[in-house]
């Protein structure tokens, strides 16, 4: 049975997020939809993350099977005209193996989270970023993040529904940039916890404000407890941005 690999680009505002969910819109359900629609085959994509309702994606990859031998072209042109008018679109198909499989096969996952710091509202970008009103110092959120690098028991950004088996993840790299008004946290491991970009964030977002400072950081880590940690960040700034394999 051919295999296919699918990169994929969304707008997560209107969804429950990735999985599907039965009553409500994911972005699941509508890939296997287009499936349907073009190949009349029932199968529901399998992703390489389970996105959260309103988090966006530059890069997600999924797993397709199909019976029958397509063009991967085809698949991906036949997929972005019955997913229409929906914000999903495959980027790529790419023929597999039938040993690749989205989530398991990956080695490292790749997220960017977009905060824009200005006294004005968000009117081109909403739902696209976080707006934080008061001024964030980007250098100390750098500084402070890199206590965040490496293995760690993360029990304090884990979301209490977290089905992982072991708080314990390896934290690659987390970078903080700002460009005028805009500050970019990018961050990849092998695999995160359920909330966890998104609760470092928040904290981060602590020491930039300077109500936290960098050894605040290490002690919310090291306390292994989730009410020691900061505000969770929006899903609106959140963007699954790579997969690799």
């Amino acid at each position: 049975m051919p295999r296919y690999k699918l990169t994929i680009e969304y707008d997560g505002t209107p969804y429950c997020g990735w999985q599907a969910q039965g009553d409500v819109p994911s972005v699941q359900e509508h890939l296997a939809n287009a499936v349907k629609a073009f190949s009349g085959e029932d199968f529901i994509p399998r992703g390489a993350g389970r996105t959260d309702a309103g988090v966006h994606a530059l890069g997600q990859v999924a797993h397709l099977d199909l019976t029958r031998d397509w063009e991967p072209e085809k698949v991906r042109d036949a997929m972005n005209a019955h997913l229409r008018p929906e914000p999903i679109v495959v980027l790529r198909c790419e023929a597999v193996g039938d040993d690749f499989d989205a989530r398991f096969s990956a080695t490292r996952r790749y997220y960017l989270y977009r905060i824009v710091n200005r006294r004005s509202p968000l009117a081109l970008q909403k739902n696209r970023a976080w707006v934080v009103f008061r001024a964030l110092d980007a250098q100390a959120m750098h500084e402070a993040a890199q206590l965040l690098v490496g293995r760690h028991d993360f029990s304090t950004f884990r979301a209490a529904e977290c089905q992982a088996n072991s708080p314990e993840k390896t934290l690659d790299a987390i970078e903080v940039t700002r460009a005028g008004d805009e500050i970019a946290i990018r961050t990849h491991a092998r695999s995160f916890l359920h909330t966890q970009v998104r609760s470092m964030v928040g904290s981060l977002q602590r020491v930039g404000e300077g109500s936290w400072t960098a050894q605040d950081l290490k002690a919310a880590l090291e306390a292994r407890d989730r009410a020691r940690c900061g505000p969770l960040a929006p899903p609106c700034g959140l963007y699954l941005s790579r997969v690799d394999y």
